[in-house]
């Protein structure tokens, strides 16, 4: 999945779902992306209807957190954790972990600052600087000390 579209992006979620309901084995990524998919029930309805949700839109200005999107972010950051990239959010990670204690609510921190740096980066026309996003993490990391 180098540059799926974004049906191609939702039907990888719910293959994966429908594969891990059926019991069918599961390959490479769609394992990592099944622990995702398991912490969070409030999209287990969703993902049993492919139909109904492949090309609905979420729009910010209706509130609502888009499903797909968030498990994405989750997948981008375990990409990220698992080749040390950029170089230091494994350790970041690792302290949000420490005092969170729920690996869970620390990806959950992290992508707060991930989202916060790609806004950054678009609303000024500029390339991801980590900079921002570790500034982000330490901030949420003294939060718990």
């Amino acid at each position: 999945m180098f540059n799926p579209s974004r049906d191609d992006a939702r039907r990888f979620f719910f293959d994966t779902w429908r594969k891990y309901r059926a019991q069918q084995p599961l390959e490479g990524l769609e394992t990592t992306v099944l622990d995702t998919l398991l912490a969070h029930p409030e999209y287990h309805a969703l993902l049993d209807k492919p139909g109904r949700y492949l090309e609905r839109d979420y729009p910010p200005e209706f509130g609502e957190t888009n499903p797909f999107l968030h498990l994405s972010m989750h997948l981008a950051i375990a990409e990220q954790l698992g080749i040390d990239q950029p170089p230091g959010i494994r350790a970041h990670y690792q302290a949000l972990l420490e005092k969170t204690g729920d690996p869970m609510h620390a990806q959950h921190e992290i992508m707060d600052c991930l989202a916060e740096m790609i806004w950054q980066a678009q609303r000024h026309g500029t390339a991801f600087d980590p900079l921002i996003y570790f500034a982000c993490l330490d901030k949420k990391s003294r939060k718990y000390s």
